[in-house]
């Protein structure tokens, strides 16, 4: 499935790109569930962006505060209401996984997120669409869940997996995810 060719198909996906883009934040991205759930509603044959639970934007920026992520997250919720917006700088992140140095990068952060099918990541870079899926498009596509290598290999990050898999509960909006570990 050719990612980048589906998302740049999306006139309201490219809108919240373009808003995540112009919030001029040092190395940001939408991420995570907002994309995974896209592709995961289209290969089932609904809109991507239904029932969309969060817009997820991620970025790393050791000069901005909690408080200014915070407030970040208040003005694109104030501005844009139909989306449920979820900011995180990713330089606090690494202390929701047990026994997780602090991360270098947002990358680095994506590449350490639970689900293997989670880390996938898009911004506009100087107007073109670029994809960050550091473990490829198979998970996604195929509707596989396993944790990535960073959770596999520490038996609490694990327990974090199972708990996630569990509140998630995935499976009733796409029964065909297989999950794995």
């Amino acid at each position: 499935m050719d990612f980048k060719a589906l998302f740049a198909s999306d006139k309201e996906l490219i809108a919240i790109l373009t808003i995540i883009a112009e919030l001029d934040l040092p190395d940001a991205w939408l991420a995570a569930g907002t994309l995974r759930n896209y592709v995961w509603n289209v290969l089932s044959g609904k809109p991507g962006l239904l029932d969309a639970s969060d817009i997820d934007v991620v970025f790393f920026a050791p000069e901005i505060t909690y408080e200014k992520t915070q407030a970040i997250q208040e003005q694109l919720q104030a501005a844009y209401p139909n989306y449920q917006w979820e900011v995180k700088n990713q330089v606090f992140m690494h202390c929701h996984s047990p026994h997780t140095a602090p991360y270098q990068s947002a990358r680095d952060a994506i590449s350490k997120y639970p689900e293997r099918c989670t880390a996938i990541a898009a911004r506009l870079k100087d107007g073109d669409l670029e994809l960050f899926l550091p473990y490829g498009e198979d998970d996604i596509v195929n509707f596989v869940v396993q944790p990535t290598p960073h959770f596999l290999v520490d038996k609490e990050r694990m327990a974090v997996y199972h708990d996630r898999l569990k509140k998630k509960d995935w499976q009733k909006k796409w029964p065909r995810l297989q999950i794995l570990a």
